[in-house]
């Protein structure tokens, strides 16, 4: 049978640890790597929250490919990920393919209102 939406946010939420700002900045302090899974076009309209790594959604399971040339550097399996979207659900099911990529340290600190209304700063 299909999998519905539902069940793939159901599946994600469960498998990625929802985290807040300040916890999101903590391990980011330790090294974590924050990263924002939007569209170039919404990070032109609303900016990005300060020292976030961009990679669109689309382009994820390319850039966390360690075996192709593709690979983005800054996405290591011993590193933790912090990830966030418009309003959180691209971040879950980001953080669930990273997951099931072997990536074990990943968070979803929801959108990027989230981040702000937490304190965090967007340049």
């Amino acid at each position: 049978m299909p999998l519905t939406v539902g069940q793939m946010m159901e599946a994600a939420n469960a498998a990625v640890e929802r985290i807040d700002t300040n916890k999101a900045k903590e391990l980011m302090g330790q090294g974590a790597l924050l990263l924002d899974v939007r569209d170039a076009v919404e990070l032109q309209q609303t900016g990005r929250a300060q020292g976030a790594h961009h990679i669109p959604r689309g382009m994820l399971e390319f850039r966390a490919d360690d075996a192709l040339k593709s690979h983005d550097p800054e996405l290591g399996k011993d590193r933790a990920i912090v990830l966030y979207c418009a309003a959180g659900g691209r971040a879950a099911l980001a953080g669930k393919l990273l997951k099931d990529m072997g990536y074990e340290n990943v968070y979803n600190v929801g959108g990027l209102p989230d981040w702000v209304n937490g304190g965090g700063e967007v340049t």
